[in-house]
């Protein structure tokens, strides 16, 4: 298995507003019977509705809003990008679970669920590079 990941998919209550909050973060998708893809970098986020994604996946959708054990990432240029991103999400309908901060790490980051409850972290983390189209460039942690 090659070690990257082409898709994210979120399983949503409902698919045409998960896309107005995710396009008010000025995401622009596109939708193909009632699943929405949004280029991400080198990979795609889609908007799934969330029986539709259980049953597809052969799991019991019992409708739990308790944290599933996955956060969504997206790394930033800046501490002002990160308030910045935080106070649009927060418009659009987002919840901030977790205001922006300093970080153990040296970064400075925040928390935010969308509306079907999916947890989005965005950092500043300054031992990261970031390439000019966005992509992470993770450092060699072993040097």
């Amino acid at each position: 298995m090659d070690q990257r990941i082409s898709l994210i998919t979120l399983g949503v209550a409902d698919v045409g507003r998960a896309r107005r909050f995710y396009e008010q973060l000025g995401w622009r998708g596109q939708e193909v019977d009632e699943t929405v893809f949004f280029q991400a970098g080198g990979m795609a986020v889609v908007l799934w509705g969330r029986g539709k994604l259980a049953d597809d996946g052969g799991l019991n959708d019992r409708g739990s809003d308790g944290f599933g054990g996955v956060a969504l990432a997206q790394n930033v240029r800046s501490r002002e990008e990160v308030d910045q991103i935080l106070a649009v999400a927060e418009r659009a309908g987002a919840r901030v679970t977790k205001p922006a901060e300093e970080t153990f790490y040296g970064g400075y980051a925040g928390y935010f669920t969308d509306p079907d409850g999916h947890v989005w972290e965005i950092a500043h983390n300054p031992g990261f590079t970031l390439a000019e189209d966005g992509s992470l460039v993770l450092p060699d942690f072993g040097a």
